[in-house]
């Protein structure tokens, strides 16, 4: 195998969110979702590992808004409160803030088919990213509700393609 056969294959491997933060930070934010959430160190790993991957994606969009599913969203919850750590993430990744804005209601884009979209829209981004997609913890576009969360604020919809 070529150099070029060995780059291409260790590119087009999917990559995990876990890869983006130091282990010590995946550490404490597995610990805060498993402690608060009740829920089994395993699954808060994979909770939030989707949710550096979702995160990993918005960074990439220039397009229509991204959200998470709902576990995810606890994910992207926790991260938020470690306000240093997901700065200085956000800047790295994706050169700017991704802001947290959840969605009002009676907003159209909360259920329904719209919902459905953004779905299949969030996980083929995050596919397209490069990033393991864990499918338990997303919805299919067919099921797919709405958490009423995407990236956005003054980048929502996010910034234009140059």
């Amino acid at each position: 195998m070529s150099k070029e056969d060995t780059l291409t294959a260790v590119m087009s491997t999917p990559v995990t969110g876990q890869a983006l933060v130091e282990p010590a930070l995946f550490e404490r934010l597995v610990n805060r979702i498993a402690g608060e959430h009740d829920l089994e160190r395993g699954l808060a790993e994979r909770i939030m590992d989707q949710a550096l991957a979702f995160l990993a994606a918005c960074a990439r969009n220039t397009g229509s808004p991204l959200a998470p599913s709902e576990l995810v969203d606890i994910g992207w919850h926790t991260f938020v409160l470690h306000t240093r750590d997901y700065a200085a993430f956000c800047e790295r990744i994706a050169g700017r803030f991704l802001h947290h804005v959840p969605t009002e209601d009676h907003d159209p884009a909360a259920s329904g088919e719209a919902a459905r979209g953004t779905m299949a829209r969030t996980v083929a981004a995050i596919e397209d990213a490069g990033f393991t997609l864990d499918l338990e913890l997303w919805p299919s576009a067919a099921q797919a509700g709405c958490t009423g969360c995407h990236n956005g604020c003054h980048d929502d919809p996010p910034p234009a393609r140059h």
